[in-house]
């Protein structure tokens, strides 16, 4: 708390604040109706020199003492300062009462201000001398007296006089000084001691004092330093572990490998969990040499899920070169326009089964296996599974079986079927039913080679359906469903005229009409032509080669095309 009229300043000690004076500066309480006892060592006041009169001395007028108190004194023999047993008790009346200065003189090293005044260039008799004045002087005790607050080992040192209130303690002064590149740091950091500054005028920085030395905390530098030596070390750490992920290719074994694993990949695998799977069945060396390789090849992303048949200790590079293409995965391709028989005797091939398992069990399950409600709705369908073993690859696991495989087929299919909106495509060509248009696309598949033969086909196949078609009179006349129902694969398929002999349901040479159902499993090419058929008036079309696909509006312009392709077969020695 600031003390009004101790500091060094213009304004003078107010006479009735009542810490007038500067008495109890030793720090003991100003002791009231308790007086040493007589007869003992008198406790020093440090403010009563200053009523002391020496008649060798003139009095400075501010200070006189009222007549009273100085008759007062002379009655008694005594000044403040000589007393002998009873010292008198002071009072707030007893103070003195200083004439009103214009601005009270202060000068450094004649004494300290107390805000009573100094005495200016006149020798102060000194209370003090031969004694140490900041020591604690004993006093007389007796039962009540106020304890000595200071002498006791716990307790604070005694405070200063008002003059060396701001000093250094000794045992700071005494400490180490601090290194000499600190005082430089702390010489340019802001807040160092160039910053620091008591003037008045010090561009209102409160600062430490200069001479209260800095100090360091040794426990928080050192924790500082590990705490950046650990995020140092962890970055450098991972660091060189993302460096060598990047360009490490990892241990690798040397050559194409020995021997045989199974190994199986699933749906949604990525390339470093392939290398992680390949690596645990003794394949690779390390997923990291997979994955390297992979990244050189650059068919390299496009892996593909299923079971695959590879070699012990292969190279990153031998297993990745054997895997892009598919090769040595243990798979099963279904091929776009393949029909069932083909498909089952393909399953019973990969899963090594006797011949015809498959055709049995697809026979005698197919209700089970998941179709449609509307795929089984003519009796004289040969195979229900027709047009629903959907053309991909499917995984043939280690655990595969005939009825797993159909499945995954039949779900395929129903999968391709509903995002193409099968049935509303169907209403919208003016067909009876899904399956119908199933018929369509396996029809187009069978019959033509490429995409743009596809759209003209599938129109071939809905201007012979028009109602009143006087070119074909409703008949398709394809060749393919006579392949179908002999099971042969051929463009001679014999003259017409035994052709509409031939008495089935699949006989687009009899019958009016589509076929009973469909004649092979339609990719999503032949399905997007036969539900977006080209515009155009053709009726017939024949395929002069395997490149070449010729389209006729009337029968003349037909025969012309068909002369054309026993042309080409005699070239082709046929």
């Amino acid at each position: 708390m600031t003390e009004y009229g101790r500091g060094r300043g213009p304004e003078p000690w107010h006479p009735e604040d009542p810490l007038y004076g500067d008495q109890g500066w030793t720090g003991h309480e100003a002791q009231q109706a308790q007086m040493p006892y007589a007869g003992g060592p008198q406790q020093q006041y440090p403010q009563e020199p200053q009523y002391q009169q020496d008649p060798q001395y003139p009095q400075n007028p501010q200070y006189q003492l009222d007549p009273q108190y100085q008759q007062q004194y002379a009655q008694q023999g005594q000044y403040p300062g000589q007393q002998q047993g009873y010292a008198p008790q002071q009072t707030h009346q007893q103070q003195l009462h200083p004439q009103p200065q214009p601005q009270q003189p202060v000068y450094d090293g004649q004494g300290w201000d107390t805000g009573q005044g100094q005495f200016t260039g006149v020798p102060q008799a000194d209370p003090y001398l031969g004694a140490d004045p900041y020591a604690q002087q004993p006093v007389g005790g007796y039962p009540g007296e106020t304890p000595d607050l200071y002498g006791t080992p716990e307790a604070y040192p005694p405070p200063q006089p008002p003059g060396r209130r701001h000093l250094v303690p000794e045992q700071e002064q005494e400490q180490e000084p601090e290194p000499e590149h600190a005082e430089e740091a702390s010489s340019i950091l802001p807040g160092g001691d160039d910053d620091d500054s008591d003037e008045p005028n010090g561009g209102g920085r409160r600062s430490r004092p200069k001479d209260k030395p800095k100090r360091r905390n040794g426990a928080a530098c050192l924790i500082s330093a590990l705490v950046i030596v650990g995020v140092l070390g962890g970055g450098g750490y991972y660091g060189y572990n993302y460096i060598k992920s990047k360009f490490s290719a990892g241990e690798d074994y040397v050559g194409e490998g020995e021997g045989s694993v199974s190994v199986d990949i699933p749906k949604g695998t990525g390339t470093g969990e392939m290398g992680r799977i390949l690596k645990a069945h003794g394949v690779v060396k390390s997923a990291d040499a997979f994955v390297a390789a992979a990244k050189v090849n650059p068919k390299g992303g496009a892996i593909q899920a299923g079971s695959y048949v590879m070699k012990e200790h292969m190279s990153g590079k031998a297993a990745v070169d054997l895997m892009v293409n598919g090769a040595g995965m243990n798979a099963l391709d279904v091929i776009p326009g393949w029909k069932n028989v083909q498909v089952y005797k393909a399953i019973d091939d990969k899963l090594k089964l006797k011949e015809g398992t498959t055709k049995d069990i697809a026979a005698k399950e197919a209700k089970t296996l998941g179709l449609p409600e509307w795929a089984n709705n003519n009796k004289d369908i040969k195979d229900p599974l027709e047009g629903f073993l959907y053309p991909a690859r499917y995984d043939v696991s280690k655990d595969a079986s005939p009825q797993s495989l159909l499945k995954q087929m039949v779900a395929k299919s129903n999968e391709a079927y509903a995002g193409a909106d099968i049935k509303g495509q169907a209403t919208k060509l003016g067909l009876a039913n899904p399956l119908q248009l199933v018929t369509v696309a396996s029809l187009v598949q069978a019959e033509g080679k490429y995409q743009h033969d596809f759209d003209k086909i599938s129109r071939v196949v809905y201007n012979r359906l028009k109602p009143g078609n006087t070119e074909t009179y409703g008949l398709l006349d394809f060749d393919s469903t006579v392949n179908y129902i002999k099971g042969q694969s051929t463009l001679d398929v014999g003259a017409v005229s035994d052709l509409r002999k031939l008495n089935d349901p699949y006989n687009t040479y009899k019958i009016k009409g589509l076929p009973a159902g469909p004649i092979g499993n339609p990719g999503p090419d032949a399905l997007k032509s036969a539900m977006n058929p080209a515009d155009g008036p053709w009726y017939y079309f024949v395929s002069v080669n395997e490149n070449e696909t010729l389209f006729a509006v009337t029968n003349d312009e037909h025969n012309q095309n068909r002369q054309r392709y026993e042309e080409e077969r005699k070239k082709a020695g046929q």
